[in-house]
């Protein structure tokens, strides 16, 4: 049972199901520049047409209210509104979400509106994209733009998704846009990202009427041994992962590991930085996917740790264990670490491989299991005082999943790539099933 105002949602982001990245004057992003290089992503896929949401919004808003949903979390592609990532505003691609959002509030759905979602425009990347030091102010200028076309609409917003995946994967790894690979610059992305979230909220507060947050992505990090070597490499992990975009958040302070995993890399940052960044946001959105597993390894730098697949548990086709209790230790641990912040869980989902169209339902036991036991582990961290106030779910669409291109199905709704052709897979009818015995009860 959850409280009778909780969100019921599902959650997508603008370059994985719009489509049409460059159409009516919108600049191209870092993302559309990374697909189309070859060897980038499965199957040489991108985002060019993706589920065509763009020219089939309306179509998808209806099917959002068909599946019962009582908010829709979305991002807005940066490049479409300011196609050169400051200065000159795209009314077209401002029109484009303002339409969208007057049809979700036309079917009583709640919009959650998350201004980055990954997409930086491939004119700041040239520019210096998140190292150059006028980030913070690109991104509070942006920030205004929308805020003062639609703030009157949103009630709740979301500065950045997941900051730890634009600066791990995006500037150390290389795996996602834009493709570096800079141990020495990953601790000032970050950073940028930081005051680029305090630069929003900062305008928010100045001309916002609602709430403002950000969405991270938390794992609890368990080691796979009682070894001190294991138990240390899990403690890392979890500053790397858990508390790097948090503790200097809500606490003031980065976490002391991080100069220990970056050494000489990791900069003095300035106290009046420190101090701009850290301030309690209205809210926290929780990406949750799985826990991690964690061993000790020297020859994984600069972290020393890697996280391993557990034997004999079940997994989704990423490759990550479900584990529903991390959820409930994962909404408890925040309160513990940070006090009782509004949360919301912002994603949470699985890959699955579906079964085929079959009577007219495509049978994906799997996912549906998956949501019921993780909607069960939420309401344990409510039932002990957790504030908690929506959810939901990853993904309303099969979409593209960045480097796993087309690969990974997460949706509730299946995508024909043939012909764009929406179909509910079981997992939607249970959703709204289970949407509407709440609402009901």
């Amino acid at each position: 049972m959850f409280p009778a105002n909780f969100l019921w949602g599902a959650a997508t982001s603008a370059y994985q199901i719009e489509g049409d990245p460059l159409a009516a004057g919108a600049g191209a992003s870092i993302w559309h520049q990374f697909a189309h290089q070859p060897g980038r992503i499965a199957n040489g896929d991108t985002g060019d047409v993706a589920c065509g949401h763009y020219r089939r919004w309306a179509e998808d808003v209806a099917l959002m209210a068909e599946l019962g949903l009582t908010a829709y979390r979305f991002s807005v592609a940066w490049g479409r509104v300011m196609p050169n990532g400051s200065g000159a505003v795209n009314q077209a691609g401002l029109d484009f979400y303002r339409r969208l959002i007057d049809a979700l509030c036309e079917r009583g759905i709640t919009p959650m509106l998350t201004l980055y979602h990954w997409d930086l425009p491939q004119a700041l990347q040239e520019r210096g994209g998140w190292q150059h030091p006028d980030s913070p102010a690109w991104f509070a200028d942006y920030a205004e733009v929308l805020i003062r076309a639609v703030d009157d609409r949103v009630p709740l917003w979301i500065t950045l998704n997941e900051p730890w995946v634009v600066t791990v994967p995006g500037h150390l790894e290389g795996i996602h846009a834009p493709g570096l690979q800079n141990r020495a610059a990953t601790p000032r992305v970050a950073h940028h990202l930081l005051l680029a979230h305090a630069a929003a909220v900062t305008v928010y507060r100045a001309l916002g009427r609602h709430q403002i947050g950000l969405a991270v992505n938390l794992e609890p990090q368990f080691p796979v041994s009682a070894s001190a070597a294991d138990q240390a490499a899990a403690h890392r992990r979890d500053a790397f992962i858990n508390r790097w975009f948090l503790d200097p958040l809500l606490l003031g302070s980065y976490p002391p590991e991080l100069r220990e995993i970056f050494g000489a890399d990791w900069p003095d940052f300035p106290a009046n930085e420190l101090a701009r960044i850290h301030g309690i946001p209205d809210f926290i959105g929780v990406n949750y996917y799985s826990r991690g597993l964690v061993q000790a390894d020297t020859t994984e730098q600069p972290l020393g740790a890697r996280r391993v697949k557990p034997q004999d548990a079940p997994c989704t086709t990423m490759g990550w264990e479900v584990y529903p209790a991390g959820l409930t230790e994962t909404l408890l641990g925040l309160r513990e670490r940070y006090g009782n912040v509004p949360l919301y869980i912002t994603e949470n989902g699985a890959a699955f491989i579906d079964a085929d169209l079959q009577a007219g339902v495509i049978n994906d036991a799997a996912r549906v299991n998956y949501l019921e036991t993780h909607l069960r582990a939420a309401q344990m961290a409510l039932a002990q005082g957790v504030d908690l106030r929506g959810y939901f779910v990853w993904s309303l669409f099969d979409n593209f999943e960045w480097a796993e291109g087309y690969a990974q199905r997460f949706g509730l709704i299946q995508i024909d790539p043939l012909n764009g052709r929406r179909t509910f897979k079981r997992s939607a009818h249970w959703y709204r099933e289970f949407i509407q015995s709440e609402i009901n009860r």
